[in-house]
């Protein structure tokens, strides 16, 4: 078993322990899949091995690099000669620049320029120094410059393009670590391809590189041996590398390693400056060439080991998927369950059996941050089917607090403050999602409010009534969390305020998103009285007695979130319109049970949160140690 092969094994549960991340633009298998952090790390680990001659053991038998790259010089000497390619000069640069134009495309050749040290100059191998060479090569390995050991590096040339022909253009879209994507690529006509030279038309093994682009540059393909002989051209935004007489898959799985890509990284990161990985750039980058003979051992084991990774984490996954479907469904018994009674709150042998199963589970069932927002929503779900506390025969029931609001609005419409709405019919049993307590009564959401109002019309405010400083207009973006978040740019003069009061909200009110994500509320305080309802929002209001926080569990639950999502109209953007919303059916409880709920809630989303953040810190160790552990097997 070789070391990495060790390193993989005796480290497995390391490895997989490690929370999911997205995959980014860059680097090997981006994607929008998930990606195990630590079984990332391996494959990063892999690679930089691989190009630093520590994945496979060197073999004395083997022809050094040396010679290889005499035989290099001998072949593009003969190109040369014979006029395929030329022999041009290129300053050495940094690897990145910032916003440059695409450089003048040169042909990569060894030059006798000062600029551009031969072979085996003084100061080291290719004319890169010692403080040049990013770390230290094994016997048999060279340094050299890219330009050396390639007959051509150049970016590809702006087209005009047409529609579909034979000849297609190349562009970052098609330039996948999964390979090339041909489907993705556009075409140029038979008198835009005639402007070509011959070199400039891409052949297989050809190495392509992106190097224009926030996402995309750094990624890079081989083109393969295709089926159909097409003629393909790279447009301006990749650069073509030719190896001569070495592995473009090596050169490939180079511009895959960490040691590259982290250039890349951290060059594009936190600007907003165009990044560009020019010619000269490429063609002076020190390249670290092995043997040819292990060269050929390096890709095989890469592949071998990626397989390897590829495997491990796919059964991470799948194990991932299932525990989640299983989370799910012990989790729906609690909710889908036709009991009216309280699970959470039954003790003993008489105690909810779908709620004993989980909680005998509890330790292995909610491990990562998916699970735990998942039993933060059952929970929700649970309280509005009044399954979270017990009830209370003492209690007054929900019938006495309707009379008490319906005489509100009574009275509220009589001194004109309020319209009378319209009847509308009983709630049918179909309408019922599910079963409730004694003591709770179905209703539409407009007999527990005592108005629902749509903000403004768009023509009423327009983008020039804005100004800084002035009196806030809320819109759904900002209902966070709850809680009204104001933006500054967003206000208006006091004197257009006046205009707009029949839309200004007080304390007590709740703002709710009635475009894109509907549903969304934010409980109105002291601080934003005489603020506005925006264009995208709903106010609504309620008598005193009515408890504001059970308002804002019901609208986070699942029951509510559905319905609302599922009644909205629209594609681009969806909207919601109030008589949807007066008309939805809800569970109320009596009064008293609504405060318990509330501080039950409250209680329990506490401790998921803590267990979230106990779950954060281990995944966040976890990511230590595999940085540990990659970074010793690296320097080792």
């Amino acid at each position: 078993m070789s070391a990495i092969q060790q390193l993989l094994t005796e480290h497995l549960d390391l490895w997989t322990a490690a929370d999911t991340v997205k995959k980014s633009g860059r680097g090997r298998g981006a994607g929008t899949a998930a990606s195990v952090y630590g079984i990332k790390k391996l494959r990063e680990l892999i690679l930089e091995l691989a190009v630093r001659g520590k994945l496979v053991p060197q073999d004395a038998n083997d022809e050094p690099a040396s010679e290889l790259l005499k035989r290099i010089k001998a072949e593009k000497a003969k190109l040369i000669a014979e006029g395929k390619i030329k022999n041009s000069k290129s300053p050495l640069t940094p690897l990145l620049q910032r916003g440059g134009s695409n450089s003048t495309a040169v042909t990569a050749t060894t030059s006798t320029s000062t600029s551009n040290p031969p072979p085996f100059a003084k100061g080291g191998p290719g004319g890169i120094s010692d403080e040049q060479q990013p770390f230290e090569l094994p016997q048999g390995w060279e340094w050299v410059r890219l330009g050396e050991v390639c007959s051509y590096i150049q970016r590809g040339k702006g087209p005009v393009y047409t529609g579909k022909s034979d000849y297609s253009v190349i562009s970052q879209k098609c330039v996948r670590w999964t390979g090339l994507d041909l489907s993705q690529a556009r075409f140029i006509d038979s008198d835009s391809i005639h402007k070509y030279e011959a070199i400039r038309m891409l052949c297989e093994g050809d190495v392509l590189w992106n190097s224009t682009g926030t996402g995309t540059i750094g990624r890079a393909c081989v083109i393969p041996e295709l089926e159909h002989k097409q003629i393909l051209v790279a447009d301006s935004h990749v650069t073509v590398i030719r190896p001569i007489s070495f592995l473009s898959v090596f050169l490939w799985r180079w511009i895959q390693s960490p040691s590259v890509q982290s250039k890349i990284e951290s060059a594009a990161s936190g600007t907003t400056n165009q990044i560009e990985l020019n010619t000269s750039t490429v063609i002076s980058h020190p390249f670290p060439l092995p043997p040819v003979a292990e060269q050929h051992r390096i890709v095989a084991k890469v592949d071998e080991l990626m397989a390897l990774c590829d495997q491990l984490e796919s059964q991470h996954n799948n194990a991932a998927e299932a525990h989640e479907k299983l989370v799910s469904h012990l989790l729906g018994t609690l909710t889908q369950s036709q009991k009216t009674a309280s699970p959470l709150c039954k003790r003993g042998a008489g105690g909810d059996l779908d709620w004993q199963r989980i909680a005998a589970h509890f330790d292995t069932l909610f491990t990562t941050e998916a699970s735990i927002e998942a039993l933060k929503q059952t929970l929700l779900q649970l309280a509005v089917m009044g399954k979270l506390v017990p009830q209370d025969p003492n209690d007054e029931p929900a019938s006495e607090l309707l009379k008490r609001i319906q005489a509100e609005k009574t009275k509220l419409i009589a001194e004109g403050r309020i319209k009378k709405d319209k009847p509308l019919p009983p709630i049918t049993e179909d309408e019922k999602p599910f079963e409730l307590p004694t003591g709770w009564e179905w209703l539409r959401f407009i007999d527990y409010a005592t108005d629902i109002a749509t903000g403004p019309f768009g023509s009423m405010i327009h983008q020039s009534d804005y100004v800084q400083g002035g009196v806030p207009l809320i819109n759904p973006s900002h209902m966070i969390d709850d809680k009204i978040i104001a933006d500054e740019m967003i206000t208006v003069s006091r004197m257009m305020a006046k205009t707009l009061d029949p839309y200004a909200i007080y304390d007590g009110d709740i703002v709710m998103a009635r475009r894109g994500e509907v549903g969304r509320i934010a409980l109105v305080t002291k601080n934003e009285n005489g603020w506005l309802c925006g264009t995208g929002s709903f106010v609504l209001r309620f008598c005193s007695e009515v408890c504001r926080d059970y308002l804002k569990i019901l609208f986070r639950c699942d029951y509510v979130r559905v319905y609302l999502a599922g009644e909205a109209v629209g594609t681009t953007m969806v909207n919601l319109n109030h008589g949807i919303l007066k008309k939805m059916p809800i569970g109320l409880p009596p009064i008293m049970e609504q405060h318990r709920i509330v501080a039950k809630v409250e209680e329990l989303m506490a401790l998921c949160d803590q267990l979230k953040s106990r779950l954060a810190a281990a995944n966040q160790l976890q990511q230590k140690l595999a940085d540990g552990m990659v970074e010793r097997a690296i320097m080792s």
